[in-house]
């Protein structure tokens, strides 16, 4: 296999800047940071993680409805879609934390209740927030596909004796995963990205410990290329490995 020249340029680029970094800018303050990297990324994919398998489960749905009815849920999966997908995340995440979260406290049941030593936190809402942004994109996607599957390929089913619930868990439901996959990698990088905005509301991520840590060694640019460094490698495994599910899959 040949490697095009303007690959080999642009791999020797990347080395010199990586080699000129370590070697040019000052980096004794990491090994005294590691230990919080560590605690930050592992909050970040977990918000990643339960923030997309949640919203996944909330976008088939929202898709689903959106198809077959009834006309008032529809018209609300459409509203609720129209909302998230107009307003930023940053403002969704505010409303939830600073507004929903102020009210909390005046409510003597809630704050009396078991619930309050959670709700008192940043974390729940920030995984509400990204959870939402999440299914709010997705519904639409699940929109299209349910509608892209074929009718053909339902109506065989129909013929076999499928009813409703086999018809979608056997068919339709697989088919418009399928059919939505592409968009879905895509969408789970962005959410990748998105999850600094949760260090607004006082959790400490991956962002929030190179801001500290700039903060505190009065250095600007070592905290924020390794961030874009720790960053820039996860998209990529992530792209490679949900790239790998993806040819599992059938072509259509």
């Amino acid at each position: 296999m040949t490697i095009a020249p303007h690959r080999i340029l642009y791999a020797m680029i990347g080395a010199g800047l990586v080699a000129a970094a370590v070697m040019g800018l000052d980096w004794s303050w990491l090994p005294a940071y590691l230990p919080r990297f560590w605690q930050g990324l592992l909050t970040t994919l977990w918000l990643l993680v339960a923030s997309v398998a949640l919203g996944l489960a909330l976008a088939i749905p929202i898709g689903l409805v959106q198809v077959t009815g009834p006309r008032p849920l529809a018209a609300a999966a459409r509203a609720f879609c129209t909302v998230i997908r107009g307003t930023p995340l940053l403002l969704q995440l505010w409303m939830l934390y600073y507004g929903l979260g102020s009210l909390f406290p005046q409510v003597p049941w809630i704050r009396d209740s078991v619930l309050w030593p959670i709700l008192r936190e940043g974390w729940p809402y920030a995984l509400a927030s990204l959870t939402m942004s999440y299914a709010g994109y997705e519904g639409e996607v699940m929109r299209g596909a349910f509608a892209s599957v074929p009718r053909g390929e339902l109506e065989a089913g129909q013929a076999y004796g499928f009813n409703r619930a086999q018809l979608l868990r056997r068919i339709w439901l697989p088919r418009a995963l399928l059919r939505a996959l592409p968009t879905l990698v895509s969408e789970t990088v962005l959410q990748l990205k998105a999850t600094p905005l949760v260090a607004t509301v006082t959790m400490i991520d991956l962002y929030a410990v190179a801001s500290r840590a700039r903060q505190q060694t009065l250095l600007v640019y070592e905290p924020l290329l390794l961030l874009a460094a720790i960053y820039l490698v996860l998209s990529a495994l992530l792209s490679l490995g949900l790239r790998a599910v993806e040819r599992r899959f059938p072509k259509e």
